[in-house]
C-alpha cells in the first residue's frame, strides 16, 4: 500500500508531502491547485513516461517519492529483508 506521496518541482508543486491512509483517498481543490500534478507524480513513481515540460523552471528538476508498505509474506518484502 503507497502510504506517502512525496513530490518536488513538478508543475505547480514546488515542494509537498501526501500522506495517504487505508480506504479510499480524495485529492480535491480549486483549478491549478496541483491535483493534476499528484496524478502525474504517481504515475511517475510507477513507471511512467516523464514529460520534460511538466518540470518548474527552478529547480530545473523534479522528483517523486514513495514510502511503500508490503504485507510481510510478499517477495518484495521478503528480498528487501534478506538485503538488510
Amino acid at each position: 500500500m503507497l502510504e506517502e506521496l512525496r513530490i518536488t518541482g513538478l508543475g505547480v508543486i514546488e515542494d509537498t508531502t501526501l500522506p495517504l491512509t487505508r480506504g479510499m483517498n480524495v485529492i480535491t481543490g480549486e483549478t491549478g491547485a496541483g491535483k493534476t500534478m499528484v496524478v502525474t507524480g504517481l504515475g511517475l513513481l510507477f513507471g511512467g513516461r516523464a514529460d520534460a515540460g511538466r518540470v518548474r523552471a527552478e529547480p530545473g528538476r523534479a522528483t517523486v517519492e514513495g514510502r511503500l508498505r508490503l504485507p510481510a509474506h510478499t517477495a518484495a518484502a521478503v528480498s528487501a529483508r534478506v538485503a538488510d
